[in-house]
Formats: structure tokens, sequence, C-alpha cells
């Protein structure tokens, strides 16, 4: 049970790391477009992309697949830049293509867990036994995102009903301000630049 806590631990403290800085804009981009009444949207977005990720980190882990580290931090800001383009250009709320955005999000998901399973392969070692381990790091990585998108969902909050900016407007500026900042890491992190 030591080792399960161990591991939770190790989980939520690596999302709410700014070091994953790349993560926290991706969940941004993700949810920054909801308003809190949409919790239950975002929260069924959020288990897509971890059980996303939870996926490749045991493929991963178990080495059944792998993928250069090189591209897979080059593709890890590519998601970021194509989740907050789809919101640049979406005219209306993206709430009617739901289950479009799980399916995304699920698979931007699948690359992401590629990024996590290298700090989660250093941590284990040649432990034989990864099941526990791998169950809590993905519950913690839960946890940090359920109270990273809850801050996200607040700040969108307090834009949008008490400083009065217009959704829209508010949605622009977000994926505008996110696209940004990822499109730079992606060039930054293009294999062979």
């Amino acid at each position: 049970m030591q080792n399960f806590y161990l591991y939770l631990q190790l989980g939520w403290q690596h999302i709410l790391n700014w070091q994953a800085y790349d993560h926290i804009l991706f969940l941004t981009a993700l949810c920054g477009v909801y308003l809190i009444s949409d919790w239950k949207k975002v929260l069924l977005l959020v288990t897509a992309f971890t059980i996303g990720h939870s996926l490749t980190l045991a493929l991963s882990i178990l080495n059944i697949f792998t993928l250069n580290s090189q591209w897979i931090e080059f593709l890890i800001p590519l998601t970021i830049v194509l989740t907050s383009s789809i919101h640049i250009v979406q005219k209306r709320s993206f709430n009617k293509k739901i289950n479009f955005t799980y399916l995304l999000t699920l698979f931007f998901g699948l690359i992401h867990g590629l990024g996590f399973s290298n700090y989660l392969k250093s941590l284990l070692g040649k432990n034989d036994s990864i099941v526990t381990q791998l169950l809590a790091f993905n519950i913690g990585i839960e946890i940090g995102q359920i109270v990273i998108v809850t801050l996200i969902l607040l700040v969108s909050f307090i834009v949008i009903s008490i400083v009065r900016i217009q959704k829209r407007e508010w949605h622009l500026f977000l994926s505008s301000a996110i696209f940004g900042i990822a499109l730079v890491m992606a060039l930054e992190r293009f294999p062979g630049f």
C-alpha cells in the first residue's frame, strides 16, 4: 500500500509541476472553452485523455510500443496547436460535437502517454510487477488533471461572469494565446532542428 501511495503522489505531483507546462497548456486548450455548468462533459474529456495516455504509458513501459523521444516531444505541442486551432475556427460552442472531441482527446492522450513513459520508466527501474504502480501513477495524474481543470473552469467563470468578457472573445483570446505558445514549442522541438 505504501508503494501505491508513493506512485499516486508522484502522478499528481508530476502534473501539478510547472515543468509539465505543456500538459497544463493542453488541458487549458481543451477545457478553457467550457463553463462550470459543463463540468460533467469536461470530466469525461479529462477521463478520455487519461484512458489514452494510460494505454500508451502501459504499452511503452512494457516495451510493446515505443516512439523516438524527439518525435514525442514534437507531437505533444502539436496536439496543443491542433486543439487550440479547432477552438479558434469553431464559430459556436464545441459542445455539440462532443463525441468527436472525446475521440480526438483520447487520441491525443495516446501521444501524451508516450511523453510520461520515459519519466515513469526511470522511476520503475527493473521492477517486475508494475500494475499497482502504473495504476497508482495514472490515478495520481487524473487527480492532478482534475485540480488543473477546476482552476481553469474557475478562471473562465470569473472572466465571463464577473469581469463580463464575452464568452466567444474569451475563448478566442485563450485559444489564440495557447496556439502561439504551442506553435513556438512545436517548431523548437521539430526533430532535426
